[in-house]
């Protein structure tokens, strides 16, 4: 597998229609990706649509992975939309193709983004994550670190409710040395 990624590509028909794809085919395989199986690409769409236009139309970004010319990989740096938190940016929409998992392409992706966000200025990335699917570990393995929980924040099904993990990391030498354990009172 030949690995490159791409930030801010054109988003033409097609590339969203791959998008929405890969978005279906990581849902579907059981992907924490907003949704919950089974799910369809009109479905898909109504988040997806919105979530491309804040990037085509500013201020968000998007980093694509493809593996030779077939997109596997995608995450959206999202924008606070709050002058006080321009220096960081909360990774949404991570995501690669189940076909792929377990072959460093959610390494490679979660690296490169890391990467652009130091190219970009940025001090922190901020990601969420549904409890109960083990991506906590995932994250931690790549350097960020949980900094708080909303309990039962995710409802799955009635009855199915999940925390909602917030995890952080560092990417200036500075902020990685700044965490936070639990409030202070």
């Amino acid at each position: 597998m030949t690995l490159r990624f791409v930030l801010d590509p054109e988003l033409t028909l097609h590339l969203r229609a791959d998008i929405v794809a890969l978005w279906v085919d990581v849902t579907n395989a059981g992907g924490a990706v907003g949704f919950v199986a089974p799910v369809t690409a009109d479905k898909v769409r109504t988040i997806a649509d919105p979530t491309l236009a804040g990037i085509a139309d500013g201020p968000d970004r998007l980093l694509l992975g493809y593996d030779d010319d077939r997109l596997v990989a995608m995450a959206i740096f999202t924008d606070p939309r709050f002058h006080l938190k321009q220096h960081l940016r909360v990774l949404t929409r991570v995501m690669v193709h189940p076909d792929t998992q377990g072959r460093g392409v959610g390494d490679a992706l979660m690296r490169k983004a890391a990467q652009v966000g130091r190219d970009l200025g940025l001090t922190a990335l901020h990601v969420t994550v549904r409890d109960g699917l083990g991506l906590d570990r995932f994250y931690r393995r790549l350097g960020y670190r949980e900094v708080g929980r909303w309990p039962g924040a995710i409802r799955v099904a009635p009855g199915d409710d999940r925390d909602e993990i917030l995890m952080w990391l560092g990417l200036s030498e500075d902020s990685a040395k700044q965490t936070t354990s639990g409030p202070t009172f």
